[in-house]
Parts: C-alpha cells; sequence; structure tokens
C-alpha cells in the first residue's frame, strides 16, 4: 500500500520521534545523567514517559492507515 503524503509524515515523525526517545533513553543510564539535578532528571524522565505516549499514538495513527 502507498501512503499518502500527509500520512508518510506521520510514519517519518515517528521514526525520529523514536530515534530521539532511544537516545535520551540510553543518556539516562550515563554519569553525566547521573551529575544532573534532581529536578533536571526528573524533567527528562518526564519528558522520556511523554515521548513514549507520544510515539504510542502515532503508531496507531500508523496502524490505522491500513485499516
Amino acid at each position: 500500500m502507498e501512503l499518502q503524503p500527509h500520512q508518510q509524515r506521520v510514519v517519518e515523525e515517528k521514526r525520529e520521534l523514536d530515534e530521539k526517545r532511544e537516545k535520551l533513553g540510553a543518556f539516562k543510564h550515563t554519569p553525566a545523567f547521573e551529575k544532573l539535578p534532581w529536578q533536571e532528571q526528573e524533567r527528562l524522565n518526564t519528558q522520556a514517559h511523554i515521548m513514549t505516549m507520544y510515539s504510542a499514538v502515532l503508531g496507531e495513527r500508523i496502524a490505522a492507515f491500513s485499516a
């Protein structure tokens, strides 16, 4: 199935988001993360959680393209 341009943009958006989310997840396991103030660690944890939720919604949208 060939995707419409707007659908392809959603696929690309999810790919980019997942790449950023993976990098953030890896960063959270580094000494640099541990050196951050706890408030910044919490903000990054919140950001990672929201990115995961956002990715899931994009995944649902992509799945609906073929429905």
